[in-house]
């Protein structure tokens, strides 16, 4: 693959960014740095528009080279996309032996480290070579304007790369569809079963795993190969970023519906159309669940709040039908009434949230109901059964598939009244239709 994990234990870095506009949040970059095994030993800003030749003035990159001697580093991560001649110009003048890192290459450096499943391995390999094919093109552009192999630095060109890097894009596509077209498969299955599914969404570190746990029962729900590889029962909470980065579901219990719980990779601002593309196969499990839980750190400012419910919208209206709940989470960090201030500013983009803790557990109860409330509605049914062993499995299996208000014996028969998806009640009256006819031949 283009890209091998760099970060470890003792790895240290300098971090800098470059911006025009607002003041920048090195926080998010930071965090992505340590999830990759950096030590982070200082950050560094840059208020300008950027230089084609460096990304920042050449007198900052001096400066930053002579940080990065100064505090021993052995990379320098940029908080922006970095062009290729850029990148090279950069390395000539940071020390021997310090890497030049820009967001998205740390970024799939995390995503390599952490794939553990073959789908979420082909999804990071898949997005290495959509990095890496603008540049080879680039490259063979460039070479081929100016007839010099290795122009402005950018090393060898090969014209076949570009081939081979569509041919490799085009190969792990079509694995990923097969991989898709079974885990859609699956997902009826379940439907079929009387689940309801219901998806994890947000940004990285808004606790969302912690949340998957409360929700979940001790019942573990086999994903075969796409089970996550960090987990027994439940799902794994770390204060990092992409704890989660494959999918993870569990059973909940949310009253009288039986429901499975996803839990998938965070979203994360600034992020390329490619970049999210690649990830489509992971985030199916949010595109085709029957609810999606938005989750929002609670804790974080107004303006952060925004900025990530805004984004958020924008990757789930486009491609997402279900019905979206927002949960602010971690209330437990945040006072009452800064929590209400919260609500209120953000009303316009979520009107009715619901505030909970996943880690104290605060609310959780409010949520499991608003879950069901939120859920597609159910068809009621009522069927009269022969009393016989095939219609007590009948029964049985409604109690299993759907929720039973009323089950009543009378001399040779039984009614039972229930409500449940419609395709578990069109099972069931076709598994009662055949009871009769079994009935009308004895």
């Amino acid at each position: 693959m283009p890209f091998a994990p760099s970060g470890g234990a003792g790895v240290r870095a300098v971090v800098a960014k470059r911006y025009e506009h607002d003041d920048p949040d090195l926080s998010e970059i930071v965090g992505l740095a340590e999830a990759a095994g950096y030590e982070v030993v200082a950050t560094r800003t840059q208020k300008r528009t950027e230089d084609a030749a460096y990304h920042f003035g050449e007198g900052k990159v001096q400066q930053l080279a002579q940080l990065c001697r100064q505090r021993d580093a052995d990379a320098l991560i940029v908080d922006n996309e970095v062009g290729p001649y850029q990148k090279f110009n950069v390395g000539q003048t940071v020390p021997e032996g310090v890497e030049v890192i820009d967001r998205f290459t740390l970024i799939l450096e995390i995503f390599g480290q952490r794939a553990q499943t073959r789908k979420a391995q082909l999804q990071v390999e898949l997005a290495e070579l959509r990095y890496e094919l603008p540049r080879a093109e680039a490259k063979t552009s460039l070479a081929k304007r100016d007839e010099r192999p290795g122009f402005m630095g950018l090393g060898e060109y090969d014209e076949s790369r570009e081939e081979d890097i569509k041919a490799q894009i085009a190969r792990i596509r079509d694995e990923l569809d097969r991989i898709a077209d079974k885990e859609e498969t699956r997902r009826e299955q379940r439907r079929e079963s009387g689940f309801d599914l219901v998806a994890l969404a947000g940004y990285t570190n808004a606790g969302k795993s912690t949340l998957l746990r409360r929700l979940a029962d001790d019942l573990d729900v086999d994903e075969n190969a796409d089970r996550h590889p960090d987990l027994d029962d439940t799902a794994a909470s770390e204060d990092r970023l992409f704890t989660t980065l494959g999918t993870t579901t569990r059973r909940a219990d949310t009253g009288k519906r039986e429901v499975l719980v996803t839990d998938t990779v965070g979203f994360i601002s600034d992020l390329p159309h490619w970049l999210v593309d690649s990830f489509d196969s992971t985030l199916a499990s949010v595109y085709h669940a029957d609810l999606v839980l938005l989750v929002v750190d609670a804790s974080e400012s107004v303006e952060a709040m925004r900025e990530k419910l805004v984004t958020s919208h924008d990757t789930l209206y486009e491609r997402n039908e279900a019905p979206i709940v927002t949960v602010f989470n971690k209330i437990d960090r945040v006072a009452q009434s800064e929590l209400r201030r919260k609500r209120e500013a953000l009303s316009a983009l979520a009107p009715t949230p619901v505030s909970v803790s996943g880690r104290t557990g605060e609310n959780v109860g409010r949520l499991r109901a608003r879950i069901e409330d939120e859920l597609p509605e159910w068809s009621e049914e009522r069927l009269l059964l022969p009393v016989s062993d095939e219609a007590m499995s009948l029964v049985s299996w409604i109690h299993d598939n759907g929720h039973v208000t009323r089950e009543e014996y009378e001399g040779d028969s039984v009614q039972v009244a229930f409500e449940a998806r419609p395709a578990v009640v069109e099972q069931a009256r076709a598994r009662a239709t055949d009871l009769e006819r079994q009935t009308e031949v004895r």
